[in-house]
């Protein structure tokens, strides 16, 4: 039960937090869109002749996915500054640590986009598919859609850090519920363990599911009680961490 707002009587703190708390539901429904509806729902990594027809027989989708990823990314800077405004009185200096983590991810999420729209390039454009051949042409965009993969997987890897430093601040703080910052931490070390088991196992493709459900549960659980937190701490002022 998350009955500890963090917020100060202020209320430009309290609009921080709320801003905080709606960026992060605004994650929740457009990453749960972008990649499991149009990412994981158009992409076969097994069949990159049936990869390039799904996306070209459903390019709007396609190109709303990416759209949505885009907003993620953007939303992601402003939750790196609204986190670090409502955690600097814990420890400046780690809050300023903890925000810099996940603009890095956000910067790797950026670079990833740019394989996607390279995507589209040889999907609309018929010139490609002349010069290359059919075949050429799917083996580039599936090559394409793997450096995505690769460029957000070692994004997610900082991503993690900054849960476990997240975490770290609300454990310090006093005031938040053991469970959030515990489940924070453990989300943030299944990421660092993801993507190291990636780099590094070359089969890594066999134990996907298995990575992705050992990611998914601790992340949606404690970035879900994260986003009721803060949102609950805009409705009432409380004293400001100590």
């Amino acid at each position: 039960m998350l009955t500890h707002p963090i917020t100060t009587t202020e209320i430009p703190g309290r609009r921080v937090a709320l801003i905080a708390g709606i960026g992060y539901l605004a994650i929740f429904v457009l990453a749960i869109f972008a990649n499991f509806f149009v990412r994981t729902g158009l992409i076969d990594p097994n069949d990159a002749a049936a990869t390039f027809h799904n996306i070209t027989e459903s390019e709007s989708l396609f190109r709303t996915g990416l759209l949505a990823f885009l907003i993620v990314f953007l939303l992601d800077v402003v939750i790196s500054w609204a986190l670090y405004v409502l955690l600097k009185n814990v420890n400046k200096e780690v809050s300023r640590v903890t925000a810099w983590f996940r603009l890095v991810y956000t910067g790797f999420l950026g670079v990833a986009l740019v394989f996607f729209f390279m995507v589209l390039e040889l999907v609309g454009d018929t010139e490609y598919t002349v010069v290359l051949g059919p075949g050429e042409t799917q083996a580039q965009a599936a090559l394409l859609l793997g450096a995505f993969n690769a460029t957000w997987y070692i994004g997610l890897a900082a991503f993690g850090i900054h849960l476990i430093l997240v975490g770290f601040l609300l454990r310090r703080s006093g005031t938040a519920p053991r469970f959030l910052s515990a489940a924070l931490t453990l989300a943030g070390a299944a990421y660092v363990i993801d993507t190291a088991a990636f780099s590094l196992m070359s089969n890594y493709a066999n134990y996907e599911s298995i990575f992705l459900a050992m990611v998914a549960l601790p992340s949606v659980v404690g970035e879900l009680a994260l986003t009721i937190w803060l949102l609950r701490s805009a409705g009432k002022p409380r004293p400001a961490f100590t």
